[in-house]
C-alpha cells in the first residue's frame, strides 16, 4: 500500500466516524515553547484547556489531522535505519467527544480491518505512586481484542507530559507491530502544574500520533523507513553516493530543506533559520548536486502540500550554497591543520566559517572522536552570555535591539529587514482587501527577519488565483517606488481619514497614520495607524513571496510571506 493510500484511508476513516479533518498547521508553530511544530496536538493545544471552542471552529469536538513534524533533538541520529527530522504525524483527537474506549477500538479497527495489519503487543501505563495504574484500558484492549498481548510500563515509556511546563497530561497506549512503536495515544485525563503537581481536567481529551514513515514501513512489509515509497526516489538518485549513512542524511535533509523553506524559514544565525543552514550546508558539505533531489521532493510531496514551489525552494539552497562554498573550502583547510579537534576548535570554525557542528565532526573524522554536541553547545552558549552582556551595555538591558511585541530585531541588520518587511505588511493588507474586498481587516501580525506572519479576517481559503492576485498587486505597489510618509494627528482626526486602525486596541490621544501614496497621481494605495518604522520608498522592499495561507479559526485566516 503506497503511502498515498495510507493517508486518504486514515483521513476517509476518521471522517467517516465524525471527525472534521483540520489541515496541517506550518512548522512554525504559535506556541512559543517550542522552536518547530513537532506533534499534530500542537495546533490543538487551546482546545484541550478550554481556551477555544472546537464545535465553533471545526463543528465537532474531534478532529484529525496529517501534520508537518520536525525533531531538531534527532539530527545528530539520522543515517541510522529510523531517524529523522522532517516527518508526517497522523493523529486524531477528541476534545471531549470521546475517550478510551472509542479511541482504542478506533486505533484497532483502522490497522487491523482497513490496512489489514497484525498488532503484536501493546502497553499500558502500570501506575506510580501520583497516578494509578491503567487498568482501564488494559480492559478495553481485552475486550476490543480478545488475543492481544498487554504490556505494562512505567512513566518514562506510558505517560505523557509536558516536562518542566505546565499543560495537559495523562496515561498513553502504545501499538506495536513487527517491533515497531507504531502508534501512540495519550489519555488527556490532568493538568501538570509547574510544581509538577497534578488535578484532573474537567474534560477529559484524546491526542493521538502515529508517523506516516513507521507505518509505510509495516504496511510496505520494509526492513526500514528508507526502503519505503516515501524514500526509495529520493535514494535511488544518489545512486553515485557510496555510503549508505550519507545517501540517508541527504534525503532526509532534502525533505526537511524544502518544507522548512515552504514555510517561510530562511537561513540564518539563530532560532529556525539556523536549524535550516545547518541542514543545507550539511548536504553542501558532501559535495552533492541537491537541486536534482529538491525537485523530486517537490515532484513527491506537491500534491498533499501544495505550498511546495520549486522555484523559492531551489532559489533558497543556490544562494545559501553560492555564500557557503568558499568559507567551506577554507574551513576544510583549518580543520586539516588540527590535531585534535576540541569543541573550541568546532565552533571557531562555525563562528569564523559559518561550518556547522555535524561538518566538523564528520571531516574531522578520528580526530574528533572526543568531540561532542554537548560541548559545542556549552562553547556556544558561552559566546551567546557574551554577545548578551554586551548588547546589554549597548542598548541600556534589552536583550533585542528592537521588540515591539510585533516587530523583533536583534542588531542592525535585522533591524533594516524587519523595517522592509513590516512596510510589505502594510502593502500586504491592502492589497487583501483590492482583491477580497473590503471586510477583510487585521486580526494579528508577527514579523521577524525571517518572514512576516499576518492574520486576517475572512471566510474561507483563499483560492491558488487569488494569492496569486494579491502577489501580483503586493509586488506592483513595491516596483511603482510609491512614498512612504506619516503625520502625526489626533485620534479623531486620524480616523476621518479613512485609515485602518484596530477597534480593540485602545490608542493615545495623539497617533501616527502611515501613507503609501504614489507622487505623480496622489492615490492612496495604503493608511494606517501605526508607530512604525518604515521605509521610505517601496522600492526598498524588494520581491516578496506568499510562503503559505491557511486557517487560523473560524473567520481568520493566516499568511506568511518572506522574501524571494
Amino acid at each position: 500500500m503506497i503511502s498515498k493510500e495510507i493517508r486518504e484511508k486514515y483521513l476517509n476513516f476518521f471522517k467517516e466516524r465524525g471527525h472534521a479533518v483540520v489541515p496541517s498547521s506550518s512548522l512554525i508553530p504559535d506556541d512559543p515553547s517550542v522552536l518547530l511544530t513537532t506533534a499534530g496536538m500542537q495546533q490543538f493545544k487551546p482546545y484541550f484547556v478550554g481556551k477555544a471552542d472546537p464545535m465553533k471552529d471545526f463543528g465537532s469536538f474531534n478532529t484529525a489531522s496529517i501534520q508537518k513534524s520536525f525533531r531538531t533533538s534527532d539530527i545528530d541520529e539520522v543515517g541510522d535505519e529510523r531517524h529523522l527530522t522532517f516527518f508526517e504525524m497522523l493523529g486524531n483527537f477528541s476534545f471531549g467527544g470521546y475517550f478510551k474506549q472509542e479511541a482504542i477500538a478506533y486505533a484497532h479497527d483502522f490497522l487491523t480491518k482497513e490496512l489489514g495489519l497484525t498488532i503484536q503487543y501493546v502497553t499500558v501505563f502500570e501506575g506510580d505512586e501520583q497516578v494509578p495504574a491503567d487498568d482501564e484500558s488494559a480492559r478495553i484492549w481485552k475486550g476490543v481484542d480478545s488475543f492481544v498481548e498487554i504490556k505494562k510500563a512505567g512513566r518514562a515509556d506510558n505517560f505523557w507530559g509536558p516536562t518542566g511546563k505546565e499543560g495537559p497530561c495523562g496515561p498513553t497506549t502504545e501499538i506495536y507491530i513487527a517491533n515497531t512503536e507504531i502508534w501512540n495515544i495519550v489519555f488527556n485525563e490532568y493538568y501538570c502544574r509547574s510544581d509538577g503537581t497534578l488535578e484532573n481536567l474537567k474534560t477529559p481529551g484524546v491526542d493521538t500520533g502515529m508517523g506516516l514513515e513507521r507505518l509505510a514501513m509495516v504496511a510496505q512489509a520494509k526492513q526500514s523507513i528508507f526502503q519505503t515509497d516515501l524514500f526509495e526516489p529520493l535514494l535511488s538518485l544518489l545512486s553515485d553516493v557510496a555510503d549508505e549513512r550519507k545517501k540517508r542524511i541527504i534525503a532526509d535533509h532534502a525533505r526537511a530543506i524544502a518544507f522548512l523553506i515552504s514555510d517561510g524559514v530562511r537561513p540564518s544565525n539563530k532560532g529556525a533559520g539556523y536549524i535550516l543552514r545547518r541542514l543545507m550546508r550539511r548536504v553542501i558539505a558532501y559535495g552533492y548536486e541537491a537541486e536534482s533531489i529538491l525537485q523530486r521532493v517537490v515532484q513527491l510531496y506537491g500534491m498533499p502540500y501544495s505550498e511546495l514551489k520549486e522555484d523559492v525552494i531551489l532559489q533558497e539552497f543556490r544562494n545559501e550554497k553560492e555564500k557557503f562554498q568558499k568559507a567551506l573550502e577554507q574551513g576544510v583547510k583549518e580543520i586539516e591543520k588540527m590535531n585534535v579537534i576540541t569543541a573550541p576548535v568546532a565552533f571557531q570554525m562555525y563562528q569564523s566559517f559559518g561550518v556547522p557542528f555535524e561538518v566538523t565532526k564528520e571531516f574531522g573524522g578520528t580526530r574528533a572522536q572526543s568531540l561532542t554536541r554537548d560541548d559545542f553547545e556549552k562553547e556556544f552558549a558561552k559566546h551567546q552570555e557574551i554577545s548578551r552582556a554586551g548588547r546589554e551595555r549597548k542598548f541600556g538591558g534589552h536583550g533585542l535591539l528592537l521588540d515591539t511585541g510585533e516587530l523583533k530585531a536583534a542588531n542592525e541588520e535585522e533591524l533594516k529587514i524587519v523595517t522592509r518587511l513590516h512596510t510589505a505588511t502594510h502593502l500586504l493588507q491592502a492589497s487583501l482587501r483590492k482583491v477580497l474586498g473590503d471586510g477583510v481587516r487585521q486580526a494579528g501580525s508577527d514579523i521577524t527577519a525571517e518572514r512576516t506572519r499576518f492574520d486576517f479576517t475572512f471566510p474561507r481559503k483563499l483560492t491558488p488565483d487569488e494569492i496569486r492576485d494579491v502577489e501580483q498587486v503586493l509586488n506592483g505597489a513595491i516596483e511603482g517606488d510609491l512614498n512612504v510618509e506619516f503625520r502625526e494627528m489626533p485620534f479623531e482626526e486620524a480616523r476621518a481619514t479613512g485609515a485602518l486602525y484596530s477597534p480593540k486596541e485602545k490608542y493615545p490621544s495623539r497617533v501616527k497614520v502611515y501613507s503609501v501614496v504614489d507622487e505623480k497621481t496622489g492615490e492612496v494605495f495604503s493608511r494606517e495607524f501605526c508607530g512604525g518604522p518604515h521605509v521610505g520608498h517601496t522600492a526598498e522592499i524588494g520581491r516578496v513571496k506568499i510562503m503559505k495561507e491557511e486557517g487560523v479559526s473560524a473567520g481568520t485566516r493566516r499568511i506568511r510571506a518572506a522574501f524571494l
